[in-house]
């Protein structure tokens, strides 16, 4: 483990953007960036687009320490090179950001109202890769649709079960139990899930995050944060627009911002340098002063 980028983890001022779509939500975020489904004719030839984007969105002057301490990444930007890095390397040597790696491979069939991680036997294989390509941590996605005590528990067993895993490899896990911002009783279900939480954070002898979502009740978690496991929570956008995740944000004390969606909401293909430099800057300065400046 990199203690210079856990001690960023821990206390650095900002937040972690989150370039991290996988093959299945790759289309749509391109669409949302201006690029068209008739644009590629192959799954490499989108993973080169949404390549560009992500490298556009790296070298950005915008995307600095000085705000964004942290990214997330897919495995394919992993393996690919950023002005002739590979992109963890690059993050961290030209840009001083923490990289992180995506390292599910997506949902499995929903069960007790919940969508735990597809089994995934090579999971071992890319952890070894990830500490070759200098990733410091790992991010994977559950997501809890309904407030099921049975469901949630599994969801988040098998999350430590995998932190576990990611942890024996010097590597610090991000566990993200998503819960749905569509839930129908969101504010039980996020209840439920922070004391299955509690109740495994209490059994560990690592550190982890936590990519939680924006809770009904405001600082829900903030006892949570002050764990003595938990190296920080960040949240996710979830859905919501800019301008509301980063309103919710600003009222759960300690916690910051881990977007995606909200992040690149404002971007486009067809901007100018200096229409996308402006329009990313603008995004990552309002999430930079929600994570950061905590209001009532």
């Amino acid at each position: 483990m990199n203690l210079e980028q856990l001690k960023q983890m821990e206390s650095n001022k900002g937040f972690i953007a989150a370039l991290d779509q996988s093959g299945g939500s790759t289309p749509k975020a391109l669409k949302a960036y201006g690029v068209d489904a008739s644009a590629y004719q192959s799954e490499e030839e989108m993973f080169d687009l949404i390549h560009q984007m992500r490298t556009r969105m790296l070298t950005s002057k915008a995307m600095s320490s000085e705000k964004v301490i942290g990214v997330i990444l897919f495995e394919q930007t992993m393996k690919r090179k950023v002005e002739g890095l590979f992109t963890a390397t690059y993050c961290w040597q030209k840009k001083g950001i923490v990289p992180f790696l995506k390292v599910d491979k997506g949902l499995a069939d929903e069960k007790n109202g919940c969508k735990c991680m597809k089994e995934f036997d090579g999971l071992d294989a890319l952890l070894k890769e990830a500490v070759d390509y200098e990733i410091f941590g790992t991010k994977m996605r559950s997501v809890i649709y309904e407030a099921n005590p049975e469901g949630i528990k599994e969801v988040v067993e098998q999350q430590f079960a995998w932190a576990k895993k990611i942890a024996g490899y010097g590597l610090v896990p991000i566990i993200e139990p998503e819960v749905d911002i569509h839930c129908p009783d969101k504010m039980k279900a996020e209840d439920l899930l922070k004391m299955e939480l509690v109740k495994q954070l209490n059994t560990i002898h690592f550190k982890v995050m936590l990519k939680l979502t924006l809770p009904t009740k405001t600082n829900l978690y903030e006892d949570v944060s002050k764990h003595p496991n938990v190296v920080r929570i960040v949240a996710l956008s979830g859905g919501y627009s800019l301008e509301l995740a980063t309103d919710l944000l600003a009222k759960n004390k300690h916690v910051v911002a881990s977007f995606s969606r909200a992040l690149a909401q404002n971007l486009n293909v067809n901007q100018s340098q200096e229409e996308f430099e402006e329009a990313l800057g603008n995004a990552i300065a309002m999430i930079y002063d929600a994570s950061v400046h905590k209001r009532p």
